[in-house]
């Protein structure tokens, strides 16, 4: 456990809640909330591409539970196109329509 001296006192912190996996750990925050990629990335301090590595094996597991893994799609933010048709977790790089590489992020929830 970690002290600091505050003022001539000591301070403990408690260490955060721990999971058995990362995994567990992104399905945890997804069932309270809702998420971006680059979000759980800083959260679960893992760089991003690895997260959507996590995402796309829980949205395997998540089926045989009877759980999905809810996907709010990419939008372009110049044009506003929606990627309703990609399978990919990750966040496109250009809109195929006004090719701006201005595109929100897809965000991920549990349901």
């Amino acid at each position: 456990m970690k002290r600091e001296r505050t003022e001539g006192r000591a301070e403990t912190h408690e260490p955060p809640e721990r999971y058995e996996t990362i995994r567990h750990y992104i399905a945890a925050l997804l069932e309270e909330g809702t998420y971006s990629a680059k979000e759980l990335s800083s959260i679960v301090k893992i760089p991003e591409r690895d997260i959507c590595d996590h995402l796309e094996h829980l949205q395997r597991s998540l089926g045989k539970g009877g759980r999905r893994l809810a996907v709010i799609s990419a939008s372009c933010r110049h044009c506003g196109f929606v990627f309703r048709k990609r399978d990919r977790l990750t966040k496109p790089g250009k809109c195929p329509s006004c090719r701006s590489i201005h595109i929100q992020p897809p965000i991920f929830h549990i349901e």
